[in-house]
């Protein structure tokens, strides 16, 4: 029986190597020119910093053990030092509160460590790149996948390892319940509605100075600050989330000249002049968010896998994705819980 997966983001990937590694017949497509989805990692030197995802903590159990039998490192999230808080006017105030990251850890080489280790596990015939998928149908009993190129994939089964709002954005024949599309475009993705901001320094200067590189900012454009230098040697950083709204951001020259000037402000003259400025901006990714995700998000969602989702197509139409994780909705850990029920359920299926 033959699964193609759409979407080669986490959850998709990690659904496909284990697919590889029980000899089941499958194909991975993804949009983007590269795997990983909303995990996302820049390079500057030896330097690795996460645009999307970048921590995990203890009590997530499939994390610890892939990144353990992929052979990653992981550290501790850096948070010695003193706490740096702006308020509503610009004025700064030094060593209120605490580390909020204390006791997270990140990755060695940044999350697409992960992502680019288990895509190196899958054959060149079972991935496709740049693979946008723009209908999804049933021919018979058979399930068909279409490119925008017009390319068509016969499948006996088909899993979208996608956010449920992109996945809405797909043409299916049949149509889906309104009530399925309904509530698909319903489910909030996670981290869509985000800018990240990573600012990128030849030395830690910050952590000279007795900071800990957090600072919660009430006057913006970011609104939490964190230290996300490598575990050892440079280049340095700090990142921070924009917290204005997606329509206030769009001048990437205007959003840079006060990125440098709350930097300056938190951090010293010498923190506004960063050597390099990355920006993402997730709202603006088609392949991440809608214009539904454009809306703040003030709570973590209810995720799941809802009643209108399930048993689609006698069962052949599939879900994975962190926001259909029941547990661990909105994390990595929810791509791998994700990818883990989906092929729980390809394999009961391909033994009855």
């Amino acid at each position: 029986m033959k699964t193609v997966i759409v979407g080669g983001g986490l959850s998709g990937i990690a659904l496909a190597e284990c697919l590889e590694m029980q000899g089941f017949d499958y194909l991975l497509l993804e949009a983007r020119p590269r795997f990983g989805g909303r995990i996302l990692t820049c390079t500057l030197d030896d330097g690795y910093f996460d645009m999307g995802p970048a921590w995990y903590w203890p009590g997530q159990p499939r994390v610890a053990a892939l990144t353990d039998r992929l052979r990653l490192q992981k550290f501790d999230q850096y948070s010695s030092g003193i706490l740096t808080f702006e308020d509503e006017l610009g004025q700064v105030q030094r060593g209120r509160g605490f580390s909020s990251m204390e006791g997270s850890w990140r990755l060695e080489g940044g999350f697409a460590a992960l992502t680019d280790a288990l895509a190196a596990r899958i054959p060149s015939h079972r991935k496709k790149l740049n693979a946008v998928v723009t209908r999804v149908e049933m021919v018979g009993k058979a399930c068909q996948v279409v490119t925008s190129t017009g390319e068509a994939t016969r499948a006996d089964r088909v899993v979208l390892a996608l956010p449920p709002r992109v996945a809405a954005e797909l043409a299916f024949s049949p149509v889906l319940a309104a009530s399925t599309l309904e509530t698909m475009r319903g489910i909030a993705t996670w981290m869509a509605g985000q800018a990240k901001a990573i600012a990128i320094y030849d030395t830690p200067f910050w952590r000279d100075m007795g900071f800990s590189g957090d600072a919660m900012s009430r006057k913006g454009p970011m609104v939490e600050i964190h230290d996300a230098s490598p575990a050892s040697g440079g280049p340095y950083a700090l990142f921070g989330f924009i917290g204005i709204p997606p329509r206030d951001r769009s001048d990437q020259r205007l959003l840079r000249q006060h990125l440098r000037a709350q930097l300056g402000r938190l951090f010293g003259p010498e923190a506004a002049e960063p050597r390099e400025l990355f920006i993402k901006d997730w709202a603006f990714d088609p392949y991440t968010a809608t214009s539904s995700d454009k809306a703040h998000l003030y709570a973590h969602p209810s995720y799941g896998l809802a009643p209108e989702m399930k048993n689609l197509w006698d069962n052949k139409l599939l879900f994975a994705g962190t926001e259909v994780a029941p547990t661990f909705g909105g994390y990595i850990e929810g791509a791998l819980e994700a990818a883990e029920r989906a092929l729980n359920s390809l394999t009961l299926q391909s033994v009855t």
